[in-house]
């Protein structure tokens, strides 16, 4: 009889479920209720846990999951495929396997941040085949120091707020030559989210600010965002009706290069430049490309209307 060759393992999307959410439960006082929340976004602090490969343990997040890991000491931003539920002996934010803590560079207690991302399926297979995916782009310090001063005694906190009222009232308190600088920070451009980066203390003329910090980002989970007015200020040079907005980058050699891989566009709003498909005749086209750029790793991509 001859014998049946063995089936290659799965592998593709399909070998990231089952998806398993789970039912609250209790760690050291405090009660944890999973949840599948797609713009999760959190400090904390890691402990050191235990598995093959780049993986972690998280108290709420489905598992499997994919999250990005910064060390808030260095910055340096990592991949981490979050396979169970924990720390079961701690309410810290994220434990990471000996691999993962490895290539964070970190130790067993620090500082880090935690933010849910959609990573393609090239690094995917690399996580699940316990190899090490690529570093992301290193976080910059003045970026790093304003999510230091987020983080909670213990526990973890997140950095999404309401929207509503929030911002309105940390904007009143503001003198007037800071207010368009903290709009900035705030940066409602899509009017339908809601959440938002919450405002960061605006301190001595030396500390920077939390848009400062941010405009020095450029990977496709962080990019710095603009205001309103600098939307306005765009002039569409097409008679398209929809554009797909990837991103905005501080500097116009880090547009170029998001553009080329997503075959978009770069145009200049002020210090900003934005990166678009289209123009687009119809919604549904727009929508179709949509889908390619959050596919890409750009989750903040959003469509506008152009005259």
């Amino acid at each position: 009889m001859t014998a049946m060759a063995a089936l290659p393992p799965d592998n593709g999307p399909q070998a990231d479920y089952p998806v398993v959410i789970g039912d609250p439960y209790t760690v050291a006082g405090t009660t944890f209720t999973p949840a599948d929340v797609m713009n999760y976004d959190e400090v904390g602090f890691a402990a050191a846990g235990t598995g093959q490969g780049v993986t972690g343990a998280h108290h709420t997040l489905p598992v499997p999951s994919y999250v990005e890991v910064t060390s808030l000491e260095t910055g340096r931003t990592i991949l981490v495929r979050l396979e169970s539920r924990g720390p079961m002996d701690s309410t810290d934010l994220v434990s990471l396997s000996p691999a993962a803590m490895a290539q964070l560079g970190a130790s067993p207690g620090e500082a880090v941040r935690v933010r849910r991302v959609n990573p393609p399926e090239e690094q995917r297979a690399m996580l699940r085949a316990d190899q090490l995916a690529p570093l992301r782009m290193d976080t910059p310090m003045g970026l790093v120091s304003v999510l230091r001063r987020r983080l909670p005694e213990d526990g973890s906190a997140s950095l999404q707020v309401d929207a509503s009222t929030e911002q309105e009232e940390q904007l009143a308190t503001l003198p007037e030559e800071q207010v368009a600088e903290a709009a900035e920070a705030v940066a409602v451009v899509d009017t339908e989210a809601t959440a938002v980066p919450a405002l960061a203390p605006l301190g001595s003329p030396e500390e920077e600010s939390f848009e400062q910090a941010f405009t020095e980002v450029d990977t496709p989970a962080q990019v710095e965002v603009d205001t309103e007015v600098a939307e306005q200020a765009i002039v569409p040079d097409t008679d398209g009706n929809f554009v797909v907005q990837a991103a905005s980058f501080s500097t116009e050699e880090r547009a170029t290069r998001a553009a080329s891989d997503l075959g978009g566009n770069v145009t200049q709003a002020g210090q900003y430049f934005r990166v678009r498909t289209g123009p687009f005749a119809t919604r549904a086209q727009a929508e179709a490309s949509l889908a390619n750029v959050q596919a890409a790793g750009y989750s903040d991509a959003r469509i506008y209307p152009v005259g």
